[in-house]
């Protein structure tokens, strides 16, 4: 990371992920390779705008380009009220923060695509107007002009923050898609990858058929069992063998995903908490793998 120009004062941070519930925000201030989160908090996203956005991601045969205009000014919208109600809650005027730094809505990523992608929307243009404050955005695809895979994003932080010279560390994020930063003695810089589902399969399984928005405190799945040849086929998948650096999402493990490895059993019946509950093994087995 550069150097930062004006040590101690605040910065904010915009994030919404693969999940797409809401957006994080958190208000940062930087010093010599030390972080202080000042204040951080989480906005929910109106439903119909989930909604819309899942249906956006999840069908993109359906979605038009005036779709995705307008989704990028509502996203917009919702950035911005998060970054003015943080400022409120923490009594820091616009003239008090440098800048905002806002991720944005991964409405589509295609890294592997024979002309590869990434699309994240949430007009930075709304949020700088509505905030009075410089608003830098669209981190990742210049990270895909120069060869890589625009994902994961943070581990150049996490070099900075975390690296140290005599220990290995490790920096695991899970999320809808989990990923891991490596940051070893006898490496110059850091290696970070997706390590494959997170929570978005046990999310859109559980979604499917209890038409819940997630698996609270795993309850569902801790009724059921792993089952172990589904499992098989799981890890079976050619994305777990790929050597790093690599990134992956809800385009390629979703429901239809799972479903294919649940046909690939043939006549065997599989219970939904089952599923679940294999499911969250995946996601525990290939980050340990990893």
């Amino acid at each position: 990371m550069p150097e930062q120009p004006d040590p101690g004062l605040p910065y904010i941070g915009l994030m919404s992920g693969t999940s797409m519930d809401g957006i994080d925000a958190a208000l940062v201030s930087f010093a010599d390779h030390e972080c202080d989160v000042l204040m951080a908090s989480m906005f929910p996203y109106p439903e119909e705008l989930r909604n819309d956005l899942m249906t956006a991601s999840r069908q993109p045969a359906n979605c038009t380009v005036d779709n995705i205009g307008q989704l990028d000014h509502r996203v917009a919208e919702c950035f911005a009220n998060a970054a003015l109600h943080l400022m409120e809650k923490s009594n820091y005027s616009a003239n008090s923060i440098v800048a905002i730094g806002s991720h944005g809505q991964t409405l589509r990523h295609q890294p592997r695509a024979p002309q590869p992608f990434t699309l994240q929307i949430g007009d930075p243009n709304i949020i700088a107007h509505r905030t009075g404050l410089t608003t830098v955005a669209d981190f990742r695809r210049r990270d895909l002009a120069a060869g890589g895979e625009g994902a994961p994003l943070a581990p150049a932080f996490h070099q900075w923050l975390f690296s140290d010279d005599v220990r290995n560390r490790c920096v695991l994020n899970i999320g809808g898609i989990a990923n891991v930063t490596m940051l070893l003695t006898d490496h110059d810089a850091a290696l970070g990858f997706d390590t494959g589902p997170g929570n978005s399969l046990m999310d859109g399984w559980i979604r499917r058929h209890r038409d819940k928005p997630f698996d609270v405190n795993g309850a569902w799945a801790a009724t059921g069992s792993i089952n172990e040849p589904l499992l098989a086929t799981m890890l079976d998948d050619p994305y777990f063998e790929q050597p790093p650096p690599k990134s992956t999402g809800f385009e390629y493990f979703d429901d239809t995903w799972v479903r294919s490895k649940i046909a690939s059993l043939g006549d065997q019946q599989v219970s939904g908490n089952d599923v679940q509950a294999t499911l969250a093994e995946l996601t525990a087995s290939t980050i340990a793998t990893s």
